[in-house]
């Protein structure tokens, strides 16, 4: 396979895929025509002819979308500047992990319930816990393109990113925790190291690097005068960061990594506080990762498993875990918002902004193998369905609630 020459296809296919949508008039972001591009050039259609002709090819490039995360990551971390958190942080702080665990606890409830009428065979409760750990990340990505495409302000908007930030945080904790009590389940032993202790020496150890890459950039970036200078030592320190998060040390149960996402998120958090460019940098690096985030979002919708539709149980469990999570983080959001005394428009669309769910539920899932193949597959599959579910229809709702609540402009 010819990685360039599908790089290129990727990029051509998603662009057109925007220009066939304006001429048929269709209203959707260009996340949605991105993602719709992947599946047609993706191995369900035409993968066959370009390279793309399998999800073990898509899945080769997994570093494009490790390089395109790390970039929407440190976008994101520009949304916590201390003077905007002072009359926000502590809504999205309180909204931010009660969504999370609403969605847990309710597509916990459901699928419990599916595993009585099922049975164990075919829906162990070990995967029942597990998915609802999964429940509680949301895709950053999705969102973060919408917004910028159309350039949404407002009180929703305001809580979304950090919302959408802290749930990395939230959902790691709820996962280790969930996933703990599964693996017990299935045999092994309930652990305190890795329930509890492993999260959070993650979640701390990805803190103190990317505040320290952030120092770092901070200070480089006033011995360049050059705007593409600091544009590029910015994205030489996101490519170092992406790297160093990758390192991980075993010693027995004690398990030292790091979240690739919160490195990111705090490497810009702690950027634009302290550096008097970081607004310069930011807009400059926007504008040099749309085609960057174009392949990876045509790539995620390549990615996509058609397969599991095959599936009638799949499909049963897929559709209740999708449900069930929209119910829990519309409500969990609306009800948090109203204890916070958020805005109407808060209190209403907040929690139709959250629907999306991509990279990080992936990745949880992958890690969900460790119960056994019949269960990790379960899982996964799932997960597929959910993400295909929600990546085709998320941005449009995002964008649709955007507009209702008035931050974003016809």
């Amino acid at each position: 396979m010819n990685k360039v020459f599908v790089v290129a296809v990727a990029l051509f296919s998603g662009m057109m895929m925007t220009r066939l949508f304006k001429v048929l008039h269709l209203k959707f972001p260009n996340v949605t025509a991105f993602l719709i591009a992947g599946i047609v050039a993706g191995p369900y259609l035409l993968g066959r002819y370009n390279g793309l002709d399998s999800i073990e090819a898509v899945n080769s490039l997994h570093n494009i979308n490790d390089v395109a995360l790390a970039f929407i990551a440190f976008s994101i971390g520009a949304e916590f500047r201390l003077d905007k958190l002072k009359n926000t942080g502590k809504q999205a702080l309180v909204i931010g992990v009660l969504q999370a665990v609403a969605a847990t606890v309710i597509v916990d409830i459901a699928l419990i319930v599916l595993h009585f009428i099922f049975g164990d065979e075919v829906l162990p409760l070990s995967v029942c816990l597990t998915l609802g750990a999964i429940a509680a990340a949301t895709a950053p990505a999705a969102t973060l393109l919408v917004i910028k495409q159309y350039h949404a302000e407002g009180p929703v908007t305001e809580l979304l990113l950090p919302i959408v930030a802290l749930d990395d945080a939230v959902g790691l904790v709820i996962f280790a925790l969930s996933f703990g009590v599964a693996q017990a389940l299935e045999g092994g032993q309930l652990s305190v190291i890795t329930v509890l202790i492993n999260p959070l020496i993650e979640i701390v150890g990805s803190v103190i690097m990317g505040s320290l890459i952030g120092l770092v950039l901070s200070k480089l970036e006033t011995t360049f005068h050059s705007a593409g200078s600091r544009l590029a030592l910015a994205i030489s320190l996101v490519f170092f960061a992406l790297a160093a998060s990758g390192l991980n040390y075993q010693f027995g149960q004690l398990e030292i990594g790091f979240s690739s996402l919160l490195v990111l998120m705090m490497m810009g958090t702690v950027f634009c506080n302290t550096s008097q460019y970081s607004e310069e940098v930011f807009f400059r690096s926007d504008e040099w990762t749309v085609p960057l985030y174009t392949v990876f979002f045509v790539l995620s919708g390549a990615a996509l498993d058609l397969g599991v539709f095959t599936n009638i149980q799949i499909i049963i469990i897929g559709v209740t875990y999708v449900i069930c999570r929209m119910i829990g983080k519309y409500f969990g959001a609306s009800f948090s918002a109203r204890m916070t005394k958020c805005s109407d428009n808060v209190i209403r669309y907040l929690g139709i902004t959250l629907f999306p769910q991509a990279g990080v539920a992936l990745g949880m899932s992958s890690t969900a193998m460790a119960l056994g193949t019949t269960e990790g597959t379960l899982i996964r599959n799932v997960v597929l369905f959910s993400v295909l579910i929600y990546e085709l229809i998320g941005p449009a709702l995002t964008r649709s609630a955007l507009i209702k609540a008035g931050e974003i402009k016809q």
